[in-house]
């Protein structure tokens, strides 16, 4: 007979029992899980996701799960297993704010997407996800006219109690299309995986349009996007061309659900800055083709944004540019400050500028050829609609400035003041020829005045320039002691610089004393009108010249001499006249009194007129100047007083026009014809050859 068995104590039984429940229970979960078919869980899923995103999100496909281990283990939690989800024909839809206002139902579609799932997280009602991988990933991003987007995740006006927080994203062969209204932008991309590659996981090509131009491009980016860590950098790399423009970066993006940071190395290049507008949004000037490389970053924030162009280096036709730019965002617009240096620029590559370019020039920029080929004064229009989109403070400066003909031009500096639409050039100075210009300009295109048109305000002075170094490859004027000196003070309105000429208001005056001229010297300088001039009056030689004075009234574009005198060793001239600078006509008389027993033809009139183009140059045979003819030149000697202010400028030497001031301050004026002058009015010898020396 079996011995029998001691029975355990009751307390005992029980709590095996318990702790077989509790070991049980998780096996039997596990088991039920995995045999679960949780297709019959995407109803839950879905809505939860959906309240999550605040958007329509729908799992179509096949839902599957199987157990992995979290990806780190830092307490007892982290080692039991992670449910990991697979889930086929995946959708998400636009908010139906956006629906409602025209844009598509969907925003995104995945063939086939997978993740894992943190179990304790859903206790506190969040979807912790580390790694969320896509297949064959389909996005449309779209914004509308008023800035609104799809991609900016909001949250309703009541909170969901659920949480969805992604740490990294995969992605492998996808598309991404996107419409943005804003900017006229509709361009697709495809995605593809890179396999061998060490620091870019994917490829991508894009074609579309941007702006009514054709958009191009490909590049590359990581395999993993982290949404989480504020250290780790997604590489970038991408070529664009958009129209003529192209645009090469290499960099990393940092935080890509923020964009917060951005730090990449920027090339740029464009038929003119000009063409950057539908690009950066920023109003550059006109230019020749150009191209750029640089330190760009980014900060991008919810209200404002920051951009640094710096340490960048680069071509503007043939000249060299380098700088630094900062734009910075906010209301009511954003502001480009920096400082942009040349070593040598070319004279020519400033014609874009105003439009002084040819017709070859502005189409190779993308600017409409319409100078005509009959007009000097450049007739492209400024675009002034460009001009509030910013405001701006940025300074230039030139070391030396060349041109064709080897003007001496150096030391440009001026600083542009955007300013609620107002450009200002305060000032824009340059050395030249030994001397100084020195000018304030005005341009008042923000539309209060005219929505089609500028106010302008230009203050020009022109000091000590001298002959010598102004053509210092002709040799006859190397022995000159001569100087230019000058003052211009005009306002106008208009919308290119040929209609702001032609109704400019204001005042020229100019003086040159104690040069030398020949009609060589004149066909050198371009003037061939001078040339022919000089060679009626006194054949083709070295003429020394003692003083040039001139001073224009302009009224409504017509400019009226007041003075006009041009006195040699020769003879002394008294132009007389109009410049019509709206219409482009030369209307002037020139009246020569000769010094010596010359040609006795050279005492009747010359005229100068017709178009700036084409001006001609005709003797008036049949009219004889009045013997007289040092009475003449006197009736318009005494206006000369009114430009004591430059002859003030040349004190401390023999100044030709100052001894031509002075004998106009002591002589008087002619008197009308058939009257004889007073005998006390004159000094000696004064009326009958008031200039010979």
């Amino acid at each position: 007979m079996p011995l029998s068995q001691p029975r355990r104590p009751r307390r005992t039984t029980i709590a095996l029992a318990v702790a077989g429940v509790l070991v049980a229970l998780p096996v039997v979960a596990v088991i039920a899980i995995n045999h679960y078919d949780w297709n019959r869980a995407r109803p839950w899923l879905n809505a939860k996701i959906s309240d999550a995103l605040d958007r329509p999100f729908a799992v179509r496909g096949a839902l599957s799960l199987t157990w992995q281990r979290p990806p780190l283990r830092q307490t007892w939690r982290d080692y039991l297993p992670w449910p990991h989800l697979v889930a086929q024909d995946v959708h998400m839809g636009n908010p139906a704010s956006m629906v409602s206002a025209g844009a598509a139902a969907e925003m995104a579609s995945v063939g086939q997407f997978d993740f894992s799932l943190s179990p304790f997280a859903l206790l506190n009602h969040a979807f912790t996800i580390p790694v969320l991988r896509f297949d064959a990933p389909a996005v449309l991003l779209q914004r509308d006219a008023d800035g609104k987007n799809n991609w900016t995740f909001g949250h309703p006006e009541q909170p969901s109690r659920w949480h969805l927080d992604i740490e990294r994203i995969v992605f492998t062969k996808g598309s991404v299309h996107l419409i943005d209204t804003a900017q006229h932008a509709d361009v697709s991309a495809g995605i593809d995986t890179l396999n061998a590659d060490p620091q870019y996981g994917v490829a991508w090509t894009l074609a579309g349009s941007w702006n009514g131009q054709k958009v191009s491009g490909s590049g590359k980016a990581g395999a993993v996007l982290s949404l989480q860590q504020q250290t780790e950098p997604y590489p970038l790399a991408a070529n664009l061309s958009v129209g003529a423009s192209s645009v090469a970066i290499v960099g990393t993006l940092t935080k890509p659900t923020a964009l917060t940071a951005l730090d990449m190395r920027l090339k740029v290049a464009a038929p003119s800055m000009a063409r950057l507008y539908g690009l950066t949004g920023l109003v550059l000037p006109e230019t020749p083709p150009f191209s750029t490389e640089g330190h760009l970053t980014g900060e991008l924030g919810k209200d404002s944004s920051h951009w640094t162009y710096d340490q960048f280096t680069g071509r503007v036709g043939a000249s060299d540019i380098a700088g630094k730019l900062d734009y910075q965002s906010g209301a009511p617009r954003g502001r480009l400050t920096g400082a942009v240096a040349s070593r040598l620029l070319q004279f020519s590559d400033l014609g874009p500028l105003i439009g002084a370019d040819n017709n070859a020039s502005k189409q190779a920029r993308g600017a409409a050829a319409v100078q005509p080929s009959d007009k000097v004064l450049p007739v492209e229009p400024f675009r002034t609609e460009r001009w509030t989109s910013v405001d701006a403070d940025v300074g230039f400066k030139a070391q030396r400035i060349v041109r064709d003909k080897d003007l001496p031009l150096s030391n440009l500096a001026t600083v542009f003041h955007l300013q609620d639409g107002v450009l200002s050039l305060t000032p824009l100075n340059f050395d030249i020829a030994g001397g100084t210009l020195q000018s304030n300009i005005k341009l008042d295109g923000s539309g209060k005045l005219s929505k089609d048109a500028i106010r302008a305000e230009l203050k020009v002075s022109a000091r000590h320039l001298q002959l010598k170094e102004l053509f210092p490859t002709l040799p006859s004027l190397q022995a000159s002691v001569g100087q230019v000196n000058g003052d211009a003070a005009l306002t106008a309105t208009g919308n290119s610089v040929a209609s702001l000429l032609g109704g400019a208001n204001g005042q020229v005056k100019m003086l040159i004393d104690q040069g030398s001229i020949s009609k060589l010297l004149l066909e050198e300088m371009g003037l061939n009108i001078g040339s022919v001039v000089l060679t009626k009056i006194s054949g083709d030689k070295q003429v020394k010249l003692n003083c040039m004075a001139t001073d224009f009234a302009v009224t409504n574009g017509l400019m009226q001499t007041r003075s006009f005198i041009v006195d040699t060793d020769d003879a002394t001239l008294n132009v007389t006249g109009t410049v019509n600078l709206a219409d482009e006509q030369l209307d002037m008389t020139l009246k020569p009194d000769s010094k010596g027993l010359r040609v006795f033809s050279l005492r009747a009139p010359l005229y100068v007129r017709g178009p700036f183009k084409h001006p001609a140059v005709s003797v008036d045979k049949g009219t004889v100047a009045l013997r007289a003819g040092g009475a003449l030149a006197l009736a318009v000697l005494a206006p000369v007083a009114a430009l004591a202010p430059l002859i003030a400028t040349t004190a401390g030497h023999d100044d030709g026009c100052a001894a031509l001031l002075a004998r106009a301050r002591s002589t008087p004026l002619a008197p009308p014809p058939g009257k004889a002058p007073a005998a006390k009015a004159a000094p000696s010898g004064a009326a009958a050859q008031p200039l010979r020396r």
